[in-house]
């Protein structure tokens, strides 16, 4: 038997070090495709970069799509807990300059490169010697970065290390690209056109689940109803389009005044419902309130310019106090909205009666 050369060993350990790279990406891959959930996308590349390269210190951070700066979502590092959430301006930073251009950077001496960001270095206050940084890119489209941060110490990175680590990039990046596509479609799903608040079945499962929520925890949940006054006034002097505008308008209204545990949903035409947990009676009539006040301060304009002044008809029901299940609540509210309509319009009311009127409408009003 020829004995072997110390190339020829040199030689098997490199082959046997490809055939385990190329298993370990082959399980990554199928790990990484497995969830449609982003939050268990980041957690399996956490996973599987740690076994297949073992980084002391390492992140990932996604780019923001429309203010195009870099979060840090995943952050392995001494000081993890103070870099997670961290933004980066737009080509801020190693990480931002490998996102704005969308090319892999290794630097095997931060000393001798003016890019790497001074504010993260006192921030993470670990003495940072070497970095390898790669996008996260599909498409031609930059989703984000991994970077692998080396300390004084240890053996800086060097260019064998950057096609496994750029192998794991392209991984993640579809198994990210797929979970965001995912996640939109189905809002889609359960979103109103329209106003982007949810939709009518979406709501009920909603309602249901707070309803549910409520029995269990002894706690309570309440319902405001809404309907825009003389809305059908709206549509024949100005067109539907104008009517639709309003419709959309009243719903980014009501989006952004409400708690974010509050949901929101367009129940059909010019009518809305709010979902508020853990709120009492008074609390609900409140928001209402408020909501229907700042209706009355919203300028909402005709094609020609023509200012249009909205007001609403509101309903407010409480579960357990005014329902025993979720239909009941839904009917409560309703019918206390048809109350606040009898009465004159432009005003709140709950199912035990309570009114609350608002100022006089002024004379422009449609």
């Amino acid at each position: 038997m020829v004995p072997r050369s110390r190339n020829d060993e040199q030689l098997v350990d490199l082959l046997s070090r490809r055939n385990a790279e190329l298993g370990s990406l082959l399980e990554i891959g199928k790990t990484l495709t497995s969830s449609l959930e982003l939050r268990d996308v980041l957690k399996a590349i956490m996973a599987q970069l740690e076994r297949l390269l073992q980084p002391q210190i390492w992140s990932l951070l996604l780019k923001d799509e429309e203010t195009g700066e870099l979060t840090f979502e995943i952050a392995v590092s001494p000081v993890s807990d103070d870099l997670k959430g961290m933004r980066l301006q737009p080509g801020e930073g190693i990480a931002g300059w490998v996102a704005q251009h969308g090319e892999a950077l290794l630097i095997p001496d931060i000393t001798q490169d003016d890019r790497f960001d001074k504010h993260v270095a006192i921030a993470v206050d670990y003495p940072v010697s070497s970095i390898a940084c790669v996008p996260l890119m599909i498409r031609e489209r930059v989703l984000g970065v991994l970077e692998l941060i080396g300390i004084q110490g240890d053996e800086p990175f060097n260019p064998d290390n950057m096609p496994l680590l750029g192998a794991v990039a392209d991984f993640a990046a579809i198994a990210i690209d797929n979970a965001r596509n995912y996640h939109r479609i189905s809002e889609l799903v359960i979103t109103d056109d329209l106003t982007g608040l949810h939709n009518a079945r979406h709501f009920h499962e909603l309602l249901e689940y707070e309803v549910d929520r409520a029995t269990r925890y002894g706690s309570q949940v309440s319902l405001l109803f809404l309907d825009l006054d003389h809305f059908k006034e709206v549509n024949d002097t100005y067109g539907h389009l104008v009517g639709s505008h309003v419709i959309a308008e009243v719903g980014h209204l009501i989006r952004r005044h409400i708690r974010s545990s509050d949901r929101a949903a367009r129940y059909g035409g010019d009518e809305y419902v709010v979902v508020l947990p853990n709120t009492g009676k008074h609390g609900a009539l409140a928001m209402a309130t408020k909501m229907l006040e700042r209706l009355h301060g919203h300028q909402f304009c005709a094609d020609n310019g023509e200012s249009i002044f909205m007001t609403a008809s509101f309903g407010v029901a409480t579960y357990p106090e005014d329902a025993a299940n979720k239909t009941e609540l839904i009917r409560a509210a309703d019918a206390a909205m048809y109350d606040a309509k009898e009465g004159g319009r432009d005003s709140v009311c709950s199912f035990d009666g309570n009114t609350t009127k608002m100022l006089t409408i002024p004379k422009n009003k449609t």
